[in-house]
Formats: C-alpha cells, sequence, structure tokens
C-alpha cells in the first residue's frame, strides 16, 4: 500500500518592502511522503520570496514536468519558473525554454554548494536563470516549528528575509550563486 501525502495549512502574510508587496495567501500543501520537513520549508521560502498574486503552487513531485511554483501569464505561459533543491541540469535547461525566467533555490548547504559546482559551467550560459539559495542553519530552524497549520509573517527589507512562526523568529539572507542575465 502507498504512503498518502500529509497536509499542511500554512496562513502567510507577507510584507515585501523591497517590491512594496502586501498580501496574505493562504496555502495548502500536500508533502510527499518522500519530501522532507526542509523541503516543505524551502518551498514555502520560495513562495514568499517571490510571491505575486499570480503565483502558484504546484504538484512537482508528482507531476516530474512541472515546476515547484510558477507564475503564469494570462494565456497559460510559464513566465517564472520557480524549483527548490537541486535539479539536474537537463531539467533547468528544459525550464528556460518553456519560461521567461527561471529561479533555483537550494537549500541544503554543502551538499547544494557541491551540486551548483557539478552543475554550474552547463547552466552559465542560460541567461533568464537565478540561482540563490536558502542557508541550510535557517530552513532547518524553521523546519523544527513546522506543524500541520501554521500562521507565519514573511518581511522582506534589503534582500533580507525575517519569518516569524508562532514560537519562533528567524532571520534568513538568501545568498545569489547567479543573477538573470539582461
Amino acid at each position: 500500500m502507498a504512503l498518502k501525502s500529509t497536509i499542511f495549512k500554512f496562513q502567510l502574510q507577507i510584507s515585501d518592502l523591497d517590491r512594496h508587496y502586501y498580501a496574505e495567501h493562504a496555502l495548502t500543501l500536500a508533502r510527499h511522503p518522500s519530501e522532507t520537513d526542509e523541503r516543505l520549508v524551502a518551498r514555502v521560502l520560495a513562495f514568499g520570496r517571490i510571491a505575486d498574486e499570480g503565483i502558484d503552487m504546484t504538484s512537482a513531485l508528482c507531476e516530474p514536468d512541472e515546476p515547484d511554483l510558477c507564475i503564469k501569464t494570462l494565456d497559460g505561459r510559464i513566465q517564472h519558473w520557480i524549483d527548490v533543491g537541486q535539479p539536474d541540469a537537463r531539467r533547468v535547461l528544459k525550464a528556460a525554454g518553456r519560461a521567461d525566467r527561471v529561479t533555483i533555490h537550494p537549500y541544503g548547504g554543502p551538499t547544494s554548494s557541491l551540486w551548483w559546482e557539478g552543475v554550474r559551467k552547463e547552466l552559465l550560459r542560460v541567461r533568464k536563470l537565478d540561482v540563490i539559495a536558502f542557508p541550510e542553519a535557517a530552513v532547518k530552524q524553521l523546519a523544527k516549528s513546522v506543524e500541520r497549520t501554521c500562521q507565519w509573517q514573511i518581511t522582506v527589507q534589503d534582500g533580507e528575509m525575517m519569518v516569524t512562526t508562532g514560537s519562533d523568529c528567524v532571520s534568513l539572507t538568501p545568498d545569489t550563486w547567479r543573477e538573470m542575465s539582461t
């Protein structure tokens, strides 16, 4: 018998002072049995960092040709493809062919650095790619506070993210490894 996904509900209050974006979002996320709390947190952080009225969580773990998050245009074209973790170079190249912009959010500390060194040379030619890593320590700290129902406040100012959970306040500065060429 296959294991079922666990449902998590996040009530996010996002205040992005850098982009002047202020909104509340109610997310219902299914955590696949193979997904860790750290990866779930990385998905929520990516959502909070790039939040937009058109942003959508997808079922990427079940649908390998889908991003973890995306922003689509009104006609259904993928404007911004967002993945968390360490996707292989072929997946990133394919995403770049389907979207106007691609952002990867690694979150695994030294293993993410090794991943980036392995794919960097091949991906440097992708002009519309951002690689922005979440600090492993902050992701792990936030993963400890994850419950089936969470209320988080995410404030973004000068590139720094402040995440307030019911029991904790975590400050993190995503590390830009590569910025999109214009």
